[in-house]
């Protein structure tokens, strides 16, 4: 994905904000949504002939590159791991807790084993031991197949929804799911509390779009960053 193609994501995001509580525009809201989420997972996803954020992330990526924690940046400390781990477990409870109500991805395929870490939660308010941990242990292809699995559940969702069922709101007894479930941290409340004011549009817009957007920019600058650096040491 290189600047133009970010520049008509950000458009295209603009439209879907713009016409998804607008029931007259449900059939074009979700063929933009589909086309909105494809930009932001591996192309192996949906099976497109497109060269996505994600890809872009992922194209020559050093593992070193990939776990090192902390990294040196003015936005973030955190691992590229780490950023594809969150986005990934956000969508996951937000789509299928919240607004589906059904069981998450990370437990209907054992992904915690699968990925070899410990942590069934969102990330948010995570201890910096603990964030080293899974930034050094995850497994990376399972990781990436976790992911792909989250995207494709949030689009077969998404796809069933009714005209008008974007305005409902979130259900409370569904963020109760959320710490039934370990799926946010107590220290981290106050983003179910965020959550809780949100409509499904909201969530859409948020975990399933945007917040994938914002995390996977900022793996690409520490992509370059890190590789960059790498070069220098070796001259």
């Amino acid at each position: 994905m290189d600047l133009e193609q970010r520049r008509i994501w950000n458009k295209n995001h603009k439209e879907l904000t713009e016409t998804i509580l607008n029931p007259s525009e449900h059939v074009r809201v979700i063929e933009l949504f589909l086309n909105h989420h494809a930009w932001l997972y591996s192309s192996r996803m949906s099976n497109a002939s497109i060269n996505t954020l994600e890809d872009f992330v992922l194209e020559s990526l050093e593992e070193s590159v990939l776990r090192k924690y902390p990294v040196n940046a003015p936005d973030t400390k955190n691992s590229i791991a780490w950023h594809l781990w969150h986005v990934a477990r956000v969508e996951d409870m937000t789509m299928n807790i919240l607004v589906a109500d059904r069981q998450q991805v990370l437990h209907s395929g054992h992904w915690l084993q699968k990925m070899n870490i410990r942590f069934p939660h969102s990330g948010n308010s995570m201890s910096d031991d603990d964030i080293a941990e899974l930034s050094s242990v995850i497994n990376i292809d399972s990781l990436l197949e976790y992911r792909i699995a989250v995207g494709k559940q949030t689009r077969q969702i998404i796809s069933s929804l009714q005209p008008g069922e974007f305005r409902n709101k979130v259900q409370d007894c569904r963020i109760k799911k959320l710490f039934d479930e370990n799926a946010i941290l107590q220290e981290a409340s106050g983003i179910a509390d965020y959550w809780s004011k949100k409509t499904i549009a909201g969530l859409v817009l948020m975990p399933a779009t945007r917040h994938n957007f914002l995390h996977l920019n900022k793996c690409a600058r520490i992509k370059v960053k890190l590789q960059k650096e790498m070069r220098k040491s070796y001259r």
